[in-house]
């Protein structure tokens, strides 16, 4: 599927080489899929006017034991908190399923799994 024939579509999305569209979006956790939601200011009178709330995003070096390097992502202080009750990035991405993850993210988990296994064979 290409997205030549419509700029609409192209500028929200993008094909990858296995043929699959993925979104490219900023303003989104990495790890949680967090993303913008739209609500209403409501004001005293009760008048209501559209706003954005954004996540609370934020630019962080995780450090993958497995691969013992360091990875910048960038998360939501929301799945930031997650990851450490998960006791780290491994532990949370190999917990987390692949629809909520950004292609970087679902990358490193695949390195994680393949490190893991070669560890223990």
């Amino acid at each position: 599927m290409t997205t030549a024939g419509n700029p609409a579509i192209g500028a929200a999305f993008r094909t990858n080489p296995n043929d699959k569209v993925e979104k490219i979006m900023s303003r989104i956790c990495e790890l949680t899929g967090k993303g913008r939601q739209v609500g209403h200011n409501v004001s005293h009178a009760n008048n209501k006017t559209k706003r954005v709330f954004l996540p609370n995003l934020q630019n962080v070096t995780l450090i993958s034991e497995s691969l013992e390097k360091s990875v910048t992502l960038r998360v939501s202080t929301h799945g930031l908190r997650s990851v450490e009750h998960n006791g780290g990035l491994d532990n949370w991405l190999l917990k987390t399923g692949d629809e909520k993850l950004s292609l970087k993210a679902r990358r490193l988990k695949r390195d994680i799994k393949k490190k893991q296994a070669a560890v223990a064979a």
